[in-house]
């Protein structure tokens, strides 16, 4: 069984942090983020270690306890550090273009794709001729991040013949052998 809830955080200089009626908020140098906690759960800073404590014993208590000390030491690293992913447009025509908070893609469709990029995201694209588009995204919001990059992917997930479509940079596509051709 995983301890993760059970270890404590350590609160970096330059780092606030206020909890107020379950609702745990951190400023940092990259911004501000905040996450209401369970009522089962408990938490509490003491000379700039964070602690997180669940109120029993049930199988419900123990998994929340563990998911929130890891939401909670997310955020505390996307105000310090920040996060950030890049992924790659794998195939024959396949471009990438930001305007404003605009991403304008073409992704071998009939159509561009257009996707209104969250403010708190900073995005940009990069094509470089004879190399795969690379779009990078920037934030400090973990989860947020995370989840516009999967909308990406999943509008056209990798295949595993060609190894055309979206996929982060370093990721290893297993391929598959085609056809055999009849003799």
């Amino acid at each position: 069984m995983s301890r993760v809830g059970n270890n404590p955080i350590s609160v970096p200089s330059g780092v606030e942090i206020s909890i107020n009626n379950g609702e745990v908020t951190v400023k940092g140098p990259k911004g501000e983020l905040a996450q209401k906690v369970d009522e089962r759960i408990s938490v509490s800073l003491e000379d700039g270690v964070l602690q997180v404590q669940r109120s029993g014993e049930a199988k419900i208590e123990k998994s929340l306890h563990g998911t929130y000390r890891a939401l909670i030491n997310n955020m505390i690293v996307g105000v310090t550090e920040g996060y950030k992913v890049q992924q790659e447009l794998v195939g024959v025509g396949y471009k990438a273009e930001v305007k404003g908070q605009i991403l304008e893609m073409n992704l071998g469709y009939s159509h561009n794709i257009f996707i209104e990029i969250p403010k708190e995201i900073k995005v940009t694209a990069e094509t470089v001729k004879g190399k795969n588009p690379i779009v990078t995204m920037e934030s400090n919001d973990k989860q947020l991040i995370g989840q516009v990059a999967a909308k990406i992917r999943s509008l056209r997930k990798p295949e595993p013949f060609k190894g055309k479509g979206v996929r982060f940079v370093g990721e290893h596509i297993r391929r598959k052998a085609g056809k055999s051709a009849a003799k």
